[in-house]
């Protein structure tokens, strides 16, 4: 098995066992190509914490973004196109709380770097912050946020 066939199949499993766990079960959603590729032509929301335990957002960056931590949600991100670096951990500088579980900041001192391209997936857990620290072009994921 390659190893894109491998990171998929990590992916998907992660996000059936967050769908397993919700209370009660709703029908099946289907989200059509077309509806995908205009949410990620601008970023947004794919599927709202209203369906149950999880969210589903198409990422489009063009440029860095804010440090990140969400208290209670945990952050599954599959690369479908580009690269970027991603820090998680460390301890974030001049935090300020923006809504409710949630904190922004402008950098992170200390933390670990890595390089993602296409095909890549991360885990962030709830509470680690996080960062696209650098992004040279175009760079579209997809997150399932977990709660």
């Amino acid at each position: 098995m390659s190893r894109r066939a491998m990171v998929l199949c990590a992916a998907t499993f992660a996000a059936l066992c967050a769908l397993s766990a919700q209370e009660p079960r709703v029908n099946t959603r289907y989200i059509p190509a077309s509806q995908v590729s205009a949410t990620f032509a601008k970023g947004g929301t794919l599927v709202d914490r209203n369906d149950g335990n999880y969210s589903i957002m198409a990422a489009h960056r063009e440029k860095p973004g804010e440090v990140e931590v969400h208290e209670l949600d945990t952050d599954i991100v599959y690369v479908v196109q580009g690269k970027a670096e991603l820090v998680t951990g460390g301890s974030v500088v001049d935090a300020k709380t923006t809504a409710k579980n949630e904190v922004r900041a402008g950098s992170i001192t200390g933390g670990e770097s890595r390089q993602l391209s296409q095909g890549d997936v991360v885990i962030i857990p709830a509470g680690i912050p996080h960062w696209f620290r650098e992004v040279p072009a175009a760079f579209d994921y997809l997150v399932v946020k977990v709660r």
